[in-house]
């Protein structure tokens, strides 16, 4: 049996923890609602352009190795980031391969080509070319075939870009929005390249991700 001096203090202690418990509820509930309130759900491109219909860029992003080969993997373009000029916006167009069509739905407005990400197994690199490209009222623009001709790894690495027009690529993607856009495959297609067409820039590459193995941390430059 408890004494009483025993049952004097569970007595206190009870009332202590049951009340700080009670009081942590409470603060962890406002702090959630609190949480809540501050959210706000992104704007998608459909509801941002209500009254100026989205422009669905295509192109054709290549990627070739100019120098000596000194890494067992192959170049390939992971994303390219664009910067709205006039809201400041980014809008990332995930690419991921050396050889690949893509297509993204965008505001009408100019854009800024911000940065290229590349990627070479598990090395991240990335460049930021000063090119821009202008996209009007129109359903379907053709920006080109985007070649990336990267240099071999190496201190001061380069990347020059060069962009053309040719009929395979468009024939390529003129199916690609068939099947993957059908509301659009009866609509006209304009051709607006970037500014300028070509040129060359610095490749930075980034530190590989923590979990990589040791052997693809060394560097020889």
């Amino acid at each position: 049996m408890l004494r009483e001096t025993d049952f004097f203090v569970y007595c206190v202690m009870r009332q202590i923890f049951s009340g700080f418990f009670w009081r942590l509820a409470v603060a962890w509930a406002l702090f959630g609602a609190g949480l809540v309130g501050c959210v706000t759900e992104p704007e998608t491109v459909q509801s941002a352009t209500q009254e100026r219909p989205a422009v669905l860029l295509i192109g054709r992003a290549m990627t070739v190795l100019t120098g000596e080969r000194a890494r067992k993997f192959e170049p390939t373009v992971r994303e390219i980031e664009f910067i709205n000029r006039d809201d400041g916006t980014r809008y990332r167009v995930s690419i991921g391969g050396s050889d690949t069509l893509f297509a993204a739905l965008l505001p009408p407005g100019r854009y800024d080509v911000n940065r290229v990400q590349i990627n070479e197994g598990p090395f991240l690199s990335i460049a930021q070319p000063a090119l821009s490209i202008a996209l009007n009222e129109g359903p379907v623009v053709f920006s080109g075939t985007w070649r990336f001709g990267v240099d071999s790894p190496k201190y001061g690495r380069m990347v020059a870009l060069s962009v053309m027009v040719d009929e395979e690529s468009q024939t390529l993607l003129r199916q690609k929005v068939q099947t993957e856009y059908p509301t659009l495959a009866s609509s006209p297609v304009m051709t607006t390249l970037p500014v300028p067409t070509e040129v060359q820039t610095r490749l930075y590459e980034v530190a590989p991700y923590p979990r990589v193995s040791r052997y693809f941390r060394r560097h020889y430059w």
